[in-house]
């Protein structure tokens, strides 16, 4: 050979070794792993479904029933489950999951085994069925029904004993046998505790992993419906994972793959697991409002509009899905505030993503990982959507995003995620990133690695309004872009996803009554819920007569949560708040 020869075949071979380490890094060698089920494919497609909250709480301004509260409160005066799904379905959801029975008990249907149920009710003289008349109004909507079955029966007298699970298949069998098509079986992880227990008054214990035999459940459940879905935080993997909070996010790296054995920590949870061997995406579920069920004192802090945004891009555009409750007022139907901060949530999304600022691209093939989107002239972007067929996999790990600006290319990042990383990791069904308004005449889209060769199913480009506090029904406040909920009724959480630093709590209180309103307080601080730092306590001075903003500082002190106690109120057994600002 030559010494020409000889360079030339050196060259040959870095090219070669070269181009097989690059085809190495987007994965051309590698498994794309698990992959979903016809199921499960059907349920990611839905993207956005209700979830209803009502029972005998919403007589009771609780949370969570005893299990000993009187069927008698159960009378609704305009009861409509037709409302609740003209709602819904008005509110971009494609079907509703009800909880037909919750921790107190109480059954929503005549079920033939407890007497715990609305045919003890007064309302409809004990012949009605709430389920039945949700599922039939489902229906005749469009929307796909689903239902929630509390495995925790805190009214029931053989809880935490064998006889129980059978009581409770039992139900379950009544739930999937008698009201058609069921599209997903909720299971809540809320296992034992304090409860009436047929009187017992006293704390059981159970192993949640174990006592309830999920194996032989779920054989029943694909059995009874063999198109459902099952989503369970114990036990037996189900089909879908909860995301570790309820918050309204999941992580910006999110795999829809968990391992099929072991415990679940919240890392596993909220971001996947990218080498589990089961396909299991995560189901991001959160409250329109600050509670589950309804709450007078809540009807001012139903989720503005950029909050939802926010939920719906950290969950619908991180991979998963968006379950938002909608909870029922004592007299039966969705509050109005509910319902049209629901329909203006829908709107805002068909405005930023029903036309995008060019046609979206179908299938893109790709030149060395990368594809190139041409302007016709200088246009604002804002937001960027890739999506993978999952129905091949899960195998995009990372990717880059750069736009011409001025001739120039320049990196962009994901602006909602918070730890200064750029965010852009996983695809999956649907992958939102929101970055601050640019006037680009290109964007370039570059997987940089993956498990397997990408398949890309679309790629566009959008510009979303700014939301503002005049967009009709937007409800927007200083506490908007906050996690607000309530551990109990005298003690409020707001809680982030990375550590903040705060000099300053401001209150102000319900302005038109003295229901709620705190006068003596205590101030709380931590970063991993455990170990607590007093911030301060006292007395809002004045505060009955003079209802304004109440202004707590104290040294800077970085925290990941804040916890606000209502150690005295002015009226009322429930803390309330006009709105809340945290600097």
């Amino acid at each position: 050979m030559s010494l020409h020869s000889k360079k030339l075949f050196a060259w040959m071979v870095v090219c070669l070794l070269a181009i097989s380490a690059n085809a190495q890094k987007t994965g051309s060698k590698s498994t794309a792993g698990p992959r979903p089920s016809a199921n499960q494919l059907r349920w990611q497609d839905m993207e956005m479904y209700a979830f209803i909250h009502y029972s005998l709480n919403t007589y009771t301004d609780q949370e969570w029933g005893f299990g000993n509260e009187d069927p008698k409160l159960f009378n609704p005066s305009q009861l409509d489950c037709r409302q609740w799904a003209r709602v819904c379905k008005q509110a971009g959801m494609r079907g509703i999951i009800f909880t037909a029975k919750h921790h107190c008990g109480f059954c929503m249907w005549p079920s033939k085994y407890t007497k715990y149920s609305i045919k003890n009710s007064p309302w409809k003289d004990g012949k009605g069925d709430v389920v039945r008349e949700l599922a039939d109004a489902c229906r005749e909507e469009g929307l796909k029904f689903a239902v929630y079955l509390s495995p925790w029966d805190r009214n029931h007298p053989e809880y935490g004993r064998p006889a129980y699970v059978e009581y409770f298949r039992n139900q379950l069998r009544e739930l999937l046998t008698n009201y058609g098509d069921i599209f997903e079986v909720w299971f809540d992880g809320a296992n034992g505790g304090d409860g009436w227990y047929g009187g017992a008054n006293e704390t059981r214990r159970i192993d949640g992993k174990t006592y309830y035999g999920w194996a032989e459940t779920f054989k029943m459940i694909r059995e009874l419906q063999p198109h459902a879905v099952i989503w369970n935080d114990g036990g037996d993997r189900g089909d879908l994972r909860w995301v570790g909070t309820e918050a309204g996010n999941v992580g910006e790296t999110n795999w829809s793959l968990m391992p099929s054995k072991g415990d679940t920590p919240y890392h596993m949870l909220h971001y996947g697991v990218e080498d589990g061997d089961v396909w299991c995406p995560g189901e991001t579920n959160t409250s329109i409002r600050p509670g589950w069920f309804y709450h007078e004192t809540e009807n001012e802090h139903v989720k503005s509009l950029s909050k939802l945004m926010d939920t719906y891009y950290k969950s619908v555009g991180r991979n998963s899905t968006l379950l938002l409750n909608f909870p029922i007022a004592p007299n039966g139907r969705i509050h109005p505030t509910d319902s049209l901060r629901g329909i203006a949530f829908k709107k805002m999304i068909d405005e930023v993503f029903k036309k995008g600022v060019v046609k979206e691209v179908q299938s893109p093939r790709l030149n060395n990982s990368s594809y190139t989107l041409t302007f016709k002239k200088p246009v604002e972007i804002n937001r960027f959507v890739a999506e993978e067929d999952i129905a091949q996999g899960q195998r995009v790990k990372k990717f880059a995003l750069e736009a011409e600006v001025d001739g120039k290319w320049m990196p962009l990042r994901d602006m909602l995620v918070e730890d200064g990383k750029d965010g852009l990791t996983t695809i999956g069904h649907r992958r939102i990133i929101c970055f601050p308004t640019i006037k680009a005449t290109k964007l370039r889209f570059t997987i940089t690695d993956s498990k397997a060769r990408p398949v890309i199913k679309k790629l566009g480009v959008y510009l979303a309004p700014e939301l503002t506090a005049d967009i009709p029904d937007s409800g927007e406040k200083k506490s908007s872009g906050l996690h607000i909920f309530f551990s109990s009724p005298k003690q409020m959480m707001i809680d982030w996803d990375a550590e903040q630093t705060f000099t300053t709590f401001r209150y102000l209180p319900p302005q038109d009554t003295k229901d709620g309103l705190i006068t003596h307080y205590t101030l709380w601080a931590s970063s991993d819920w455990t170990n607590w730092t007093k911030l301060a306590s006292g007395e809002f001075s004045n505060i009955v007569n003079n209802p304004i903003w109440q202004t707590i500082t104290f040294p800077a002190t970085k925290a990941r949560i804040i916890k606000f106690d209502a150690d005295r109120l002015a009226e009322g057994e429930r803390m309330g708040y006009g709105d809340i600002e945290i600097k």
